[in-house]
Formats: C-alpha cells, structure tokens, sequence
C-alpha cells in the first residue's frame, strides 16, 4: 500500500491531543454534571462550559457574553440567516425582508437562504469575479436599496471560501454594513485559525466557526453574536444560553472548542505562513509537472491552506478515485449527482467554463501535511491526469466506433 497523505484539512481535521486531554475528564465520572443542575456537580460543569466561553470568545476578539454553543458552523448559519429574519419580521411576514449574500457561499447559508425565500423574503446573490471576490459596487447598491427588495435585512458572505479559498473583503464590506445600519453575518468556518479573526476591528454582527476544522471535536461550533444583537431561536426548549439556543450543551464538546480555538488563534500567524509555503511549494511542482493544469482563485487574494486545481480532459470524480487509490486523500470541486457529474457552484459563479469545473480537485493542508509530502502528491496526481485522460480518450475512442457502425 502507497503511504498515505491527508490533503483535506477543509473538510475536517485530527483531534489534537491538548483538546483530547481537555475533553476527557468530562466523557466520565470525574465531570458528568448537567451544567444547569444547581449543585456541585452541576456547578463544576457550568464553570468549564463559561471557562471555554472565554476562550472561545478571546479567539476572536469577542466578549463572553456573546458566544452561542451550537452542534456545528451549519446551525450556526442558519441561526445567523432564519434567526435574524425571525427577528425582523416577528408576525411571521417574511414577504419584506431582503438578503443579500454571495453565490459562492457555503451550501449551509444558501440552503438557509432558499429557505428564507420559500417564507416569502426576497434574496439576492451579488456577482463575484474570476477571483471569486464579491463586487463591492453591487453591495452598494443593494445598502442603498437601489436593488429590488429594497434595503437588506441581512448582508452574508463567507470569510475564506471552502473551495478555492477566496479571502473576502470582510473588513470592507463589514464597515459599509455598519454605515448602512444593515446586520452583517460572515460564515469564518474556514477562517479561524488561518487568518487573524477580531471582532473589536470587524463590525460584523453575526459570526459563525467550528470546532472540528481547528482540531476540535465534531458536532461542536458557535454563533458570535455582537451584542445588541439578537437573532430568534430555531429550537425551543429551556432558558440555556438565554434562550437563543436552548438545550443541556454539549459540555465536552464546548470544553474541547474552548481548548482549540484558543490554541488555532495563539498559533495562527506562524502556522498560517507554514501553511501557504507548503500550499505554494506543491502549486508549483504541480504546475511544472502537469502544464496545462488551471489553479482556481489566484486572481485574488487565498486563505493559506486551500488548493484547487484543474487538469483539462480529466474528471474530479475519476481523478478523486485515482487519488484515493494512490493513497492520497483530496476533495472534490464538484458534487456527483444522480449518476452525472456537475459543476461546483463556486466555480460555475466564478466562470470558470464547465470542462474544467468538472475537472477541479481540492487540496487542503493543515496539522497532517508536511512539506517533504509535496513532490509524492504531485507525482501521484501527474499519474492519475495521465491514466483518466487515457481512459477517456479510449471511452472517446470506442463511441466513435459504436457512433460508425
């Protein structure tokens, strides 16, 4: 078996063993309280749950007061999107609201979007260039409510893109926001721990992480919501976390985000310049190595860790396979629906011309990747361009003759 190499840190990453120590008192006997109890069991757990509030809130330039636990980034959107319109249109109208996003989101904020407007709200996507970077003109006119549907509710694009890591101008667009008195959310899922997240220099208004891309548990993530903010709860249950988001936490799993947070923030400026080396490094073999090979995102600026790339005349469903098989563990740009092969939704609103939206494999570095592992992967992924464009030429070749007969 070839040696394995792990080249998707977007998707998740490792437990880290400082998080794992920090977890395990809590999984037992030693820590098992409800934190809502008011005994001593109770009150042990409830001072670990705030303990990791403060940490999680000082990895990004937060107050305590305005971290919400919730199971993941994806909860945490949709309480950002669906919450803040509760919040807006309390009789339940949604026919008034506007949202104003990017087309190049995450799925979680455009399902959550879709679902604003089967409510009745309007949405509208702003157009990104070849970078991916959202057109700062359009923003305007939708705050001035130029567009139709008239002033937004809530503006919401994403901080590092997950596929072709795109660095939006958060800070711009969060401070043409705060002039225009609109709510400003940003999905930094893939932001914390690779680029410097302050909140005390951002006016955003609604914050979304994770703690399984910091090398935190699964089924952990939160919402920073600026205070005088306050988006309406999906659940409804008892009085934790004001209400907002009621429920026994997930106290483990909270003490686990608290501990990697605090260590993604200490570390990032030292780990995030590792990371873009390495990411540079192994673009330019891969380059060398396949020439017509197209990197996806390079027009702008790109988050440290993320990679993509498109080899013409392949397939990212075939290549992923060849990869996989090679030992090298990579992601899609594109999702395989219902036998056929389409293209991703970022680089379709990117431009990108579908031949190679189909083609775009992702490479995401992080705690597992090191840079002696870039010149194994390129020659792994330079063998599988060769073999899928082989098999397609050959599959090319028998159509031909089946297409003569």
């Amino acid at each position: 078996m070839p040696t394995s190499i792990y080249l998707d840190h977007a998707a998740t990453t490792p437990v880290r063993r400082e998080v794992r120590d920090a977890m395990l008192p809590f999984l037992g006997e030693e820590a098992f309280g409800n934190p809502s109890s008011a005994h001593r069991f109770g009150r042990q757990v409830r001072a670990a749950v705030e303990a990791a509030r403060e940490r999680v809130a000082a990895a990004v330039g937060a107050e305590p007061r305005e971290v919400l636990f919730t199971s993941g980034g994806t909860e945490a959107d949709n309480l950002a999107i669906l919450g803040f319109a509760a919040a807006a249109a309390p009789t339940g109208d949604w026919s008034g609201l506007h949202f104003v996003s990017s087309p190049t989101e995450h799925k979680a904020v455009l399902a959550s979007l879709h679902e604003a407007e089967r409510r009745g709200a309007r949405v509208t996507l702003l157009p990104v260039d070849r970078a991916g970077l959202v057109d700062l003109a359009a923003l305007d006119a939708a705050l001035e409510g130029k567009l139709p549907g008239g002033a937004p509710a809530l503006v919401s694009v994403m901080w590092i893109n997950n596929e072709v890591g795109t660095v939006q101008p958060v800070a711009a667009i969060a401070e043409r926001c705060l002039a225009a008195g609109v709510p400003f959310h940003s999905d930094a899922v893939q932001a914390l721990g690779k680029v410097a997240l302050d909140l005390r220099a951002v006016p955003c208004d609604a914050l979304a992480i994770s703690a399984h891309k910091v090398g935190g548990p699964k089924g952990t993530g939160a919402l920073v919501v600026r205070t005088g903010r306050s988006p309406r709860p999906l659940i409804h249950g008892g009085s934790q976390q004001g209400g907002v988001r009621p429920g026994t936490e997930n106290v483990a799993g909270i003490v686990g985000f608290g501990a990697a947070a605090e260590l993604a923030a200490a570390e990032q400026p030292v780990k995030a310049m590792a990371l873009e080396m390495m990411r540079d490094a192994l673009e330019a073999m891969l380059r060398a190595a396949v020439p017509d090979a197209i990197v996806h995102g390079t027009a702008g600026p790109r988050g440290p860790a993320i990679l993509n790339i498109s080899a013409p005349g392949t397939d990212s469903e075939a290549m992923l396979m060849h990869l996989d098989l090679a030992g090298v563990a990579a992601a899609s740009g594109s999702a395989c629906t219902t036998g056929s092969i389409e293209p991703s939704h970022v680089l379709e609103a990117m431009g990108v011309p579908r031949p190679l939206a189909v083609a775009a494999v992702r490479f995401s570095l992080g705690a597992l990747s090191k840079p002696e592992q870039a010149s194994v992967v390129t020659d792994r992924y330079a063998k599988a361009v060769e073999k899928v464009r082989g098999l397609r030429a050959a599959l090319g070749a028998q159509r031909d003759l089946r297409d003569l007969r």
